[in-house]
């Protein structure tokens, strides 16, 4: 496993959360705000934009599975850094063609090298502070929720202007600032991964997760993939529908963004204290709250409390697995776990866009989605309460 040179520390958390600004504010949230745009100038579908996001899901999937293959036969701090790197390269690429094939795989690529890079970021920075669980569980949380809400608070103070201004039809370079952004990040994210030393690799085949016993997690895990995405991709199409403002618009995503920052310390506490499923509970509780508030409170303030309420709770369901597999699983299967959830979370993930798309082109309104949505993550909700603590059912 990862140990830290004699570096300070929160410096090193500090490159592997921008490495989550890469990965999923810009390779995942910053295609909800350039949609609208890429709809109106291609003539696309909801199905069709719904898609996109599948695409990109399908090859999380396949990242994530490739990851839990390499992650015990190669340094973590390198995948690390060449997932970081190869999403920054894929994300600029996707202003080059707006041909739908090519487009999707665009999305299919960022999706498979921003999960190499989530997941072996998330098994660096569960290796800092090993001797404070409260420092530890602030440190994962930071890690999901710092650096993705910043890049998703960027997103929204720069992408809603600059397509107003210059039209939707310059989608395509609103992606090119995406991706130079996105490079200027890498080179401290791969210094910070590499202040990451690493012990001998154990090539054995990784213990299989007792996945019986895990299963309230599981699919808490899974269900929150299936409904949180809806809200990602399609809240912003569903913005412009009802004619909201570019100001509105970019206050709705600064204040997600902002949010998401401060989540962390919003839950550290609970993440800290609970071994249970209770924490994903919670936490998937204030993801359904905030999926459903823009269709019960159908005005601007409503919106502003979706993005303060969702921001508060989306990053954390990784943050909660995380720290549930980091007190409840052995040390030298940590990645294979995490990578094994995360699985589990991107096959539930690749449905919830495409299926929320068929909906809303079915009932021509997307906000019947946001609904849908919602419920799918209470029950998930309710699927991780039931999660007892493993150790202490070994016990």
């Amino acid at each position: 496993m990862p140990t830290a040179k004699p570096t300070n520390p929160w410096l090193i958390l500090l490159g592997l959360a921008l490495g989550v600004s890469v990965s999923n504010a810009f390779g995942r949230f910053a295609y909800g705000l350039i949609l609208p745009s890429m709809k109106s100038s291609l003539g696309w579908s909801l199905t069709q934009s719904g898609w996109l996001n599948t695409a990109n899901s399908i090859g999380y999937i396949v990242g994530s599975i490739l990851t839990f293959l390499l992650i015990r036969h190669f340094s973590t701090s390198r995948l690390f850094a060449s997932g970081t790197i190869a999403t920054a390269v894929c994300l600029l690429a996707t202003g080059f063609d707006e041909n739908l094939v090519f487009q999707t795989a665009c999305r299919t690529l960022v999706g498979l090298f921003g999960a190499l890079s989530f997941v072996s970021g998330g098994v660096l920075a569960a290796s800092l502070f090993q001797n404070s669980a409260r420092k530890n569980a602030l440190a994962i949380a930071l890690y999901f929720g710092g650096g993705g809400g910043l890049g998703i608070a960027l997103c929204g103070a720069t992408l809603p202007t600059f397509l107003d201004v210059f039209g939707a039809q310059s989608w395509d370079w609103a992606w090119i600032g995406i991706g130079i952004a996105a490079l200027t990040i890498c080179p401290f994210s791969v210094w910070a991964s590499s202040r990451l030393s690493e012990t001998e690799h154990d090539t054995a085949l990784p213990s299989i997760p007792p996945v019986r016993r895990m299963l309230g997690q599981l699919g808490g895990y899974a269900l929150f993939g299936m409904g949180y995405i809806v809200y990602v991709t399609f809240i912003a199409v569903w913005m412009k529908e009802q004619h909201s403002s570019v100001l509105l618009t970019t206050a709705t995503w600064m204040i997600l963004g902002f949010s998401i920052m401060a989540s962390p310390f919003v839950w550290r506490g609970v993440l800290a204290r609970f071994a249970s499923g209770t924490p994903m509970a919670l936490i998937l509780t204030g993801v359904a709250f905030g999926s459903a508030l823009p269709i019960l409170v159908s005005n601007g303030y409503g919106l502003i409390l979706s993005a303060l309420v969702f921001g508060l709770s989306v990053f954390m369901p990784p943050t909660a697995v995380t720290s549930f597999v980091r007190q409840n699983v052995d040390q030298q299967d940590w990645g294979a776990t995490i990578s094994f959830f995360t699985v589990v979370f991107a096959v539930s993930q690749a449905l919830g866009p495409i299926g929320a798309g068929i909906i809303g082109d079915l009932t021509g309104e997307i906000g019947d989605s946001l609904v849908v949505a919602s419920a799918v993550l209470l029950v998930g909700a309710l699927c991780a309460a039931v999660q007892k603590p493993l150790k202490r059912e070994a016990a």
